[in-house]
């Protein structure tokens, strides 16, 4: 049972995000990114299972902190496997670490008392309104704080979560596969039908919009060529990103699939195209997408989902890629501005 909801808070000119994280390479770049952001503070850390285990979440997301000079964000551990079958771990793509199997020092963390659900149920009834969620991992622990205090949407400003698929594509496109929803698929259904004020509560930016945003060599080495702690560390996480895409593109790049979620929370401004609507998570036996149900020309698509739509969410589905790369890089390779 959570407690009486204390008055909403006023709100701050620098969002306060509570970042929920899988801790892999591209999540240890949009954790660095949005602690670089003149835009936003990184309140606190909330750890899931996904592109590794758990521990190597909080390790990995520890060790980001620290090189941010944020050893001070409280951390937490949540969910080791999701709310229906077994933990699908990414190795493959991050390694086993999490971080591309580098070598880094990472000791094991100070952790909260609380778990994941336990932290963000906790600061949002402490403070309504105060703080923005980025879920950049499958959506378990939300789903478990959402169990703990249903009206838990209603007392965050923002939730932002790099998954889902959009509206359907044109005839003939091919989407990446949708790892967040698909890792948990009664988690994400949780979310996106859960009570809240309004469909911009949640945005959805998922992988129809993060994969056309790629990060080209150059930009790599520009990071390797800054001589900066965050620039040899976001280099080194890249190539190791860039040995899995290398066998989808032939070329070392990388799509920014979870920096891209962090930096549009942080500067919305960078959003130039938006769909509304309800929402559903769909599969066809063998992929699982949370998708808004249109079409390309607005109309509802020919599918009849297993659960009843759920209440309108707002889609991400076109960006300025060369401000965002811009603003991203820059960051990387400079360090905090502040």
């Amino acid at each position: 049972m959570t407690s009486p909801a204390a008055a909403p808070a006023a709100p701050s000119a620098r969002r306060q995000v509570v970042v929920d994280t899988d801790t892999g390479l591209d999540d240890a770049l949009a954790l660095l990114h949005l602690a670089g952001s003149p835009h936003a503070d990184v309140a606190a850390v909330t750890t899931v299972y996904g592109n590794c285990g758990v521990e190597d979440a909080a390790r990995n997301a520890a060790h980001v902190l620290r090189l941010a000079g944020l050893g001070h964000v409280p951390l937490s551990l949540g969910a080791r496997g999701p709310l229906e079958g077994e933990a699908h771990i990414a190795g493959y793509v991050h390694g086993h670490d999490g971080l591309g199997d580098l070598g880094l020092d990472r000791p094991d963390p100070d952790v909260t008392p609380e778990t994941s659900a336990e932290q963000l149920v906790r600061l949002a009834n402490a403070a309504p309104g105060r703080y923005d969620l980025l879920a950049l991992g499958p959506l378990t622990n939300v789903a478990l704080a959402l169990r703990l205090d249903p009206l838990l949407l209603t007392k965050l400003r923002s939730v932002v979560v790099m998954g889902g698929s959009g509206p359907y594509r044109p005839l003939g496109e091919v989407l990446m596969v949708d790892a967040n929803v698909q890792n948990d698929p009664a988690a994400a259904r949780a979310l996106l039908a859960a009570e809240r004020p309004a469909a911009d509560t949640v945005t959805l930016v998922g992988v129809d919009v993060t994969a056309t945003v790629v990060l080209e060599e150059a930009a790599v080495e520009s990071l390797r060529r800054a001589g900066t702690a965050w620039g040899d560390f976001a280099a080194a996480t890249l190539d190791a990103y860039a040995d899995f895409y290398v066998h989808e593109w032939g070329r070392r790049v990388s799509p920014v699939h979870d920096g891209l979620a962090a930096g549009l929370l942080a500067r919305p401004e960078l959003v130039t195209g938006t769909v509304s609507g309800p929402a559903a998570v769909l599969s066809n036996g063998f992929a699982t997408r949370a998708r808004v149900l249109r079409l390309p020309d607005g109309t509802p698509p020919a599918v009849r989902p297993e659960h009843p739509p759920m209440p309108a969410v707002t889609a991400v589905t076109a960006v300025d890629r060369r401000a965002f790369l811009a603003d991203f890089v820059t960051t990387l390779a400079q360090g905090s501005p502040r």
